[in-house]
């Protein structure tokens, strides 16, 4: 699998997935890992993805905890982690389906869709944590629209108005906003 065929948040999910891996003693890099780096990343499209597909976050959190405790761990391996055949395998299928879609890079929406598509570990935690494929590629064409991932850093484009500006009306809504009551001088001066 080529990495320079990956967007840069995806390979660093890679690298967060092996680092993890690393961490708990795992011989193989899987898909849970992946997924676990993905929900750690607090600024990626993963969360997004999640909040429009209606995955309950807490639920996917304990499953791929629970996961990640039953591989098994390996000792005295000198740090030797590699990617396991179902983790190649859901690549590959995530770039079958980026070459499909037109898409020149593998971003982690694809990765997500791609588990989807598989039977395993990975999209049973997706599936008890209210995951769909329907449910998920209607997530992907709410957060993409008809935009193909041309660029190694696309993913990083996606959501700009969440990322770099404060939703007045949002917050209005939620409570947290200042009311106006009381300062009609203000107002009035402004005006």
């Amino acid at each position: 699998m080529r990495m320079d065929r990956m967007t840069s948040k995806f390979q660093m999910a890679l690298a967060d997935a092996q680092a993890l891996a690393l961490e708990r003693d795992h011989q193989f890099i899987e898909p849970v890992h992946v997924m676990q780096a993905l929900l750690n990343d607090e600024n990626g499209s993963f969360r997004h993805l999640l909040v429009s597909a209606e995955i309950n976050f807490s639920m996917l959190r304990s499953e791929l905890e629970s996961a990640l405790k039953r591989l098994p761990s390996v000792t005295g391996s000198g740090a030797d982690v590699h990617l396991s055949t179902t983790l190649a395998s859901i690549l590959n299928r995530a770039f079958k389906l980026a070459k499909k879609r037109g898409d020149q890079y593998i971003s982690s929406e694809l990765f997500v869709l791609a588990i989807m598509d598989a039977d395993g570990d990975a999209c049973a935690v997706l599936t008890r944590s209210g995951a769909s494929q329907r449910s998920v590629k209607v997530a992907i064409e709410t957060i993409r629209g008809r935009d193909n991932v041309n660029d190694a850093n696309a993913e990083d484009h996606r959501q700009a108005l969440e990322q770099y500006t404060i939703d007045f009306t949002l917050l209005a809504e939620q409570g947290p906003l200042d009311p106006v009551v009381g300062r009609d001088e203000a107002i009035r001066s402004t005006m």
